[in-house]
């Protein structure tokens, strides 16, 4: 079961029924047949005004952010598929602060809901740094179906981690 790598801290009984599909050969038409499409926002300016449409919505009055992109290299550097960071810098004698959000490029091709996830998640961690109780009612506050989206993404990682395809 070492294929299981996303889903390492789910239970036993689940991790089963995931390997069953594997087994069968119908974890890709499970997905498709749940999630039949991949979105359009393609560019980092589409990206940006989406997050940004979502933070407008549901967290309005946090600290702004200053860049939003797709990033080719993230999953292989930090092995996380999106990063929130906060960026101070010294400029004169005043102290700049940037909020940026980078979502890995893994994203681009995938359905609008696993991308609304990721980028809920780290809108999150605007307000929330740690993976608290705090943060993820914060991210159910934003995606009602948070948790069973996170699941449904882990189980496409398995899935593309196997077959080597996208959507």
């Amino acid at each position: 079961m070492n294929t299981l790598k996303y889903l390492s801290g789910y239970p036993a009984p689940v991790k089963e029924q995931v390997q069953r599909l594997i087994s069968n050969n119908t974890l890709g038409e499970f997905l498709l047949k749940k999630y039949p499409a991949a979105h359009e926002i393609r560019s980092d300016k589409a990206l940006y005004a989406y997050v940004m449409s979502l933070k407008n919505q549901f967290i309005r009055k946090s600290e702004p952010l200053s860049k939003v992109v797709y990033d080719d290299k993230l999953d292989v550097l930090h092995q996380a598929l999106g990063l929130h960071s906060f960026v101070a810098r010294v400029q004169g004698g005043k102290l700049k602060a940037k909020n940026e959000i980078r979502i890995g490029s893994v994203f681009k091709k995938v359905p609008i809901e696993f991308l609304k996830m990721i980028t809920v998640h780290e809108l999150a961690h605007i307000k929330e740094k740690q993976h608290n109780k705090a943060f993820y009612q914060l991210c159910q506050h934003m995606e009602p179906h948070y948790h069973q989206l996170e699941f449904d993404m882990r189980l496409y990682l398995t899935y593309l981690d196997l077959t080597g395809k996208l959507y």
